[in-house]
């Protein structure tokens, strides 16, 4: 009899080992009932239900409840933490911190009277009694990264009816109702809170009712910009919020002494059904007398506060009205006027204090300063002299160490390899008096790399890897002004303006070649807002060599240029100037722990008059180019520690006009479309789709064979088209350590055909052509570096010779699988 099926014995044992693992993960959590650890006579609270909630915020009442169940994603914390008590016995850790203790206190008293070895000793003590007390109070490891279980708790289901309600009246459901049930089956409670929102309550009349005349003109005069209006639903949120607004308001107007304090909102439902009149009072300091207007009498500032002298006077020099006082000018006293918003004369503003500091310490000289403000003594008892006062003004501002050096050590994982590197900076502050910054800046690094020399016959399955190097060197020098041939005016300051000029050179070596690229920059830099930055360069010129191609690799460019492709002509010896702008907004924090975007967009247009510079330079080809990206980020904060982040890239390079050149060993002309190796766009990598290796992806489903007919891994794929785009959950797991689940899509494309099959971007089949990954990490989050470890799978391989889904492949190889290590968050 013939057999129905066959089964390849050696495949699906190695199938098996690679899920053994798993299977004894899941049979462990198989074995803990949810209700296991719940005591006698208590329940487990298993599911909280919501219902009735039409119009009101139903994900705002949920974070009201007093109580929450287990968390069951992204992974089953209170089975985990079951899993954690199958190695706990507390009486086990007691004893062992009692003999511990013991022991300690016994080397305690033989170091007497040795005082520094008592105190070593006593820190010890001291932590090593933290870290059994943490396992007293949490549990192990396990059961730390798990959840205790929620036992019900009728009297919190009461408190969240009551947060419930209160929400409920303070968004304008006046006649709102909350009750809660609850059902309880197999030890598991389920929680049900049943809303009846009423209709809500709208505004229909807006007054005011301020004494104070010269307040209620200005006041009064803002009502276009009030947060509140006829016709909106009653929110005492917003109520708040035009409480800040007025209050900011009059302190911007000079008025230094009122508070929030002074306003209070009163609302009147008796009027007409399901409508409020809503009356705001700005009352007065104190019955008949008026709030206080001050004017900035003279201003000092400190330029070296908190250095003493004894017996020696801080030298004074008047700018503007406003002494600069310090032991020693190193800061020539006209730019640090430049950055004062508090002038004399002026009336007080909140805004204007608040601005001066920030320009300050935008220059990177001071470890903090502050604007205080003391008020000058009444001069009669005069109408006038209540209602008007005299501030002065006394800013702050403590130099920072003049010199400043930074050593940065790191790691990356690519094929299997570690990649070290190291960065090295030294910040000089204030070089040449006027507040710049000169600094110096190395770098090294190695980087794991695919060997497309490789003579491996790859019985393994993965492609040999060598260690690439880079090594690189930068200085820069900031100064905190535009220079430009006319003097710019005042108002300028207020963006922060600063003037960049940098050089730097950078060698890598690589399997397939070996590259410099000298580079020098001119930019101007300046500051819209607290979040949003602009960068105009006007010159950037680089000077590209390649003193070495590995011979296969010649090989690869040389074929790709008969079929049509001159991607060989980007690794002859170059000059490449280019024009750049670049608008960056950014609304999130270093670690990025708040809801915020991210937007940057990138313009650079290069070798416009190429025939002049190449004119000056026979012997450097030159290159005209365009080159635009956008880049915009989306991070959602689900709660205190979970984000929803999304990404969304785009990149096109493309010749401006077409070159003409000499194919290596060939007199014939030739005309392409060439831009310079490095303004390509690469796709892979781990701020890109992290399951390929960087520059690795692409293009489109060509598909890239070796000699040995094998998908060629190796080579990089600079392409002109970029499309790509990132979906990661970020979540905490333990302690410092956080996780994250993702998913990354995109490709690259060539814009215009050569002879590679489907490598050039079609509407028509371009969603095809997404390479999809998927995966899971950690983030180890030191508040002072961020360290990544990312595992990430290819699940769809658009260039792949079979099966185009190779998640049916899975396995830990480089081929199918990537390691990424990395400092910070890939985006």
């Amino acid at each position: 009899m013939k057999p129905l099926f066959f089964v390849n014995t050696l495949g699906a044992s190695l199938h098996w080992r690679r899920l053994l693992p798993v299977c004894w993960l899941l049979l462990a959590l198989a074995g803990c009932a949810p209700t296991k650890l719940v005591p006698p006579g208590r329940n487990l609270l298993n599911t909280i239900e919501l219902e009735g909630v039409d119009k009101a915020d139903a994900e705002r009442m949920q974070t009201l409840y007093q109580q929450k169940p287990n968390s069951r994603f992204p992974i089953p914390k209170l089975l985990i933490y079951q899993l954690g008590t199958n190695f706990y016995d507390s009486a086990k850790v007691r004893r062992k911190l009692n003999a511990d203790l013991e022991r300690y206190n016994r080397l305690i008293a033989q170091a007497r009277p040795d005082s520094v070895e008592v105190a070593k000793l006593t820190q010890k003590r001291e932590r090593l009694n933290r870290r059994y007390q943490q396992k007293l109070d949490k549990g192990n490891a396990i059961m730390r990264i798990g959840e205790p279980p929620v036992l019900y708790d009728t009297a919190l289901t009461r408190q969240t009816v009551t947060q419930l309600g209160i929400f409920l009246k303070s968004k304008g459901f006046f006649r709102s109702s909350v009750y809660a049930t609850d059902t309880v089956e197999d030890r598991r409670a389920t929680v049900t809170y049943h809303v009846h929102e009423g209709p809500p309550f709208h505004y229909t009349q807006l007054d005011y009712t301020i004494p104070d005349t010269s307040v209620a003109r200005r006041v009064l005069a803002t009502r276009p910009g009030s947060l509140l209006h006829v016709g909106d639903q009653y929110d005492e949120e917003m109520i708040g919020q035009e409480r800040t607004r007025i209050e900011t308001l009059l302190k911007n107007a000079g008025y230094y002494d009122f508070r929030e304090q002074y306003i209070t909102l009163e609302a009147d439902t008796s009027f007409v059904p399901t409508t409020v009149r809503l009356r705001t009072f700005v009352a007065d300091p104190a019955p008949g007398q008026s709030h206080r207007l001050y004017t900035i009498e003279r201003v000092s500032f400190i330029a070296d506060a908190g250095l003493v002298r004894f017996g020696v006077a801080r030298d004074t020099v008047v700018r503007d009205s406003v002494k600069f006082l310090a032991y020693e000018h190193k800061i020539r006293p006209r730019i640090l006027d430049d950055k004062l918003e508090v002038r004399p004369g002026d009336h007080y503003s909140l805004a204007n204090t608040l601005l001066t500091q920030r320009q300050l310490g935008s220059l990177d000289m001071f470890r903090f300063n502050t604007v205080n403000y003391r008020r000058l003594p009444r001069q009669s008892n005069t109408l006038a002299d209540s209602v008007q006062g005299q501030l002065v003004a006394i800013v702050n501002a403590s130099p920072a160490k003049k010199f400043q050096e930074t050593t940065e050590f790191g790691g990356t994982y690519v094929s299997g390899l570690v990649g070290p590197f190291a960065n090295v900076r030294l910040r000089v502050r204030n070089p040449f008096g006027g507040a710049e910054v000169l600094e110096f800046g190395v770098r090294t690094g190695f980087e794991g790399q695919y060997n497309i020399a490789s003579t491996n016959g790859e019985t393994s399955g993965n492609p040999d890897a060598v260690l690439t190097t880079q090594i690189g060197g930068n200085v820069n020098l900031v100064i905190p002004q535009f220079i430009i041939p006319f003097r710019p005016q005042r108002y300028l300051v207020r963006y922060n303006p600063r003037t960049r000029i940098n050089a730097s050179y950078t060698f890598v070596s690589r399997p397939q070649y070996t590259r410099t690229n000298a580079e020098a920059t001119y930019d101007y830099i300046w500051q819209r807002s607290e979040f949003h930055q602009y960068v105009f360069t006007p010159a950037d010129l680089s000077i590209v060599s390649t003193p070495k191609i590995d011979d296969i690799f010649l090989d690869t460019l040389r074929s790709l240029s008969r079929r049509g492709f001159p991607l060989i002509q980007s690794f002859t010896r170059q000059l490449v100037p280019s024009i750049n702008f670049t608008s960056l907004y950014n609304s999130n924090d270093f670690n990025q722990t708040r809801d915020a975007r991210y937007l940057r967009m990138y313009a650079e247009v290069g070798g416009l008059t190429r025939k002049i510079y190449q004119a000056i330079f026979p012997d450097l080809n030159v290159f005209n180019f365009a080159r635009f990206n956008a880049d915009y980020r989306r991070y959602i904060k689900l709660n205190q520690k979970s984000y929803f982040v999304y990404r969304f890239n785009v990149g096109v390079a493309r010749a401006l006009t077409p070159t003409t050149y000499y194919p290596a060993g060939s007199d014939v002309q030739q005309t392409g479309l060439i831009i310079p190796y490095d303004k390509f766009v690469f796709a892979g990598g781990s701020s890109s789709v992290r399951a390929w290796a960087p520059r690795r992806l692409g293009l489109g489903s060509a598909q890239t064979l070796d000699a040995n007919r094998r998908q060629n891994l190796a080579q990089e794929q600079p392409g002109e088209l970029l499309l790509e785009g990132n979906v990661e959950y970020r979540f905490p797991l333990y302690s410092f350590i956080n996780g994250a689940v993702f998913t990354d899509y995109g490709n690259a494309w060539l814009l215009h055909k050569d002879s590679r099959e489907n490598a050039d971007f079609q509407f028509n089949r371009f969603y095809k052509e997404f390479a999809v990954g998927s995966g899971f990490g950690l983030r180890f989050d030191f508040t002072f570096l961020i360290l990544r470890l990312d595992v990430a799978t290819k699940v769809y391989d658009p260039t792949h010779p079979g099966n185009r889904w190779v998640i049916r492949n899975f396995g830990f190889g480089a081929r199918q699988t990537a390691f990424n290590l990395g400092i910070g968050y890939p985006f």
